[in-house]
């Protein structure tokens, strides 16, 4: 079984494109960094259609373990703290069996 991890961001009012641009660039650091990563992609919405979310996070792993292994992560944590944190205003995330 193939664990997916969906996130999904709302940004604060004032997010500016480049705090946008330093959060898509330090998530896409981790899979070289957290070897429990499958496959991982991360983009801003490309505002294709109304009333979606800002920013999306989809990340596979192997199983459960590797999924937590990776939520827990110092390295993600700490991208958490510096570039979701600041300028997050709502979270959606949802794990699934693929």
């Amino acid at each position: 079984m193939t664990l997916r991890h969906v996130v999904c961001f709302r940004f604060l009012p004032g997010t500016t494109p480049e705090q946008i641009t330093a959060l898509a660039d330090g998530l896409r650091e981790l899979p070289g960094i957290i070897p429990e990563i499958v496959a991982y992609h991360v983009g801003p919405n490309l505002g294709i259609n109304p009333g979606t979310w800002d920013f999306a996070v989809t990340a596979d792993f192997d199983d459960e373990a590797g999924f937590v292994a990776y939520r827990d992560h110092r390295e993600h944590q700490a991208r958490i703290q510096s570039f979701v944190t600041p300028i997050q205003a709502e979270r959606v995330a949802v794990q699934f069996a693929t």
